[in-house]
């Protein structure tokens, strides 16, 4: 998940150190094909998240089946689907939580 949200420290975190921001490339990823569908809707929804006061809870699971919907996404596979944009889901609330503390 970390590929998804990473990017190269800043100049300002790298100062002392001798480094530059451009020594930093970001990860290449290997896709696997029935990873694709999940990821671009969960692309899609990235942005519709719930919250609460103690912060972010979950995707917005209304917008991520409007999403589905649109796919036509149906029986086996819709569920399929959605169980990939809930690993997704975990993963990028983890990332969210290590960057708070």
């Amino acid at each position: 998940m970390g590929a998804l949200y990473w990017r190269a420290p800043t100049e300002a975190e790298l100062a002392g150190t001798g480094l530059k921001a451009k020594h930093f490339t970001a990860p290449e990823v290997e896709l696997w094909p029935e990873c694709a569908l999940p990821i671009t809707i969960y692309s899609r929804v990235s942005t519709q998240w719930r919250s609460s006061a103690g912060g972010l809870i979950g995707l917005d699971y209304q917008e991520v089946h409007r999403e589905l919907d649109r796919e036509g996404l149906e029986g086996d596979r819709r569920e399929e689907v959605m169980a990939g944009i809930r690993v997704i889901e975990a993963a990028a609330l983890a990332q969210f939580a290590e960057a708070s503390s």
